[in-house]
């Protein structure tokens, strides 16, 4: 099946925009694409998710197989980069987890401030889903990987320097006063 008339609908989207000019949120690319495609890709479409199930399972798209592939592995490998660091116990890193993945979680858990690494991490997921994007610009999977790209700027937008920063000493100092009671 084509899907040109659904995709030549979709606008551009950038997370470079202001907080409120996204042309489209994911509720309105879900319900515009319905109209399109079949039952089978809309519940594949509705189960869009920037989490990965941890088991691998096919969802029908190679596409998205793939893409949940790298992103299971590049969470695993965040996963024990962190636990690492904190001298913890970790889980083994998964066999498809290459070494492009696994710098690009140091590079992230090196950063000094967490939003440097999400912002990091948005523009590595950015360049891994143009690198996994169909050549077919026209398939259910372009469109699928038009809703993961909305995805990924919809969360980048909800991120909001001040209430990070007091998020984050918030936990932190959570967590330091857990160690010192564990300590004891």
């Amino acid at each position: 099946m084509d899907y040109y008339y659904l995709v030549s609908q979709l606008p551009n989207i950038s997370a470079s925009e202001s907080k409120s000019s996204l042309p489209l949120n994911g509720e309105q690319f879900r319900e515009l694409a319905s109209r399109f495609i079949s039952e089978d890709e809309k519940k594949v479409l509705e189960s869009l998710s920037l989490v990965p199930p941890m088991e691998l399972e096919s969802t029908g798209s190679s596409f998205l197989d793939a893409w949940y592939e790298k992103e299971r592995n590049l969470r695993c490998a965040l996963a024990q980069i962190r636990a690492q660091k904190m001298k913890k116990d970790s889980i083994p890193l998964p066999a498809g987890c290459t070494a492009d993945i696994i710098s690009a979680a140091r590079t992230a858990v090196g950063m000094d401030s967490p939003l440097s690494a999400e912002e990091f991490l948005y523009d590595y997921r950015l360049r891994l889903l143009n690198d996994l994007r169909p050549l077919d610009a026209f398939s259910i999977d372009a469109v699928y990987a038009y809703g993961l790209n909305l995805l990924l700027v919809e969360r980048m937008k909800k991120f909001e320097v001040e209430n990070g920063k007091t998020s984050y000493h918030k936990i932190y100092d959570t967590i330091l006063s857990n160690d010192s009671e564990a300590a004891r």
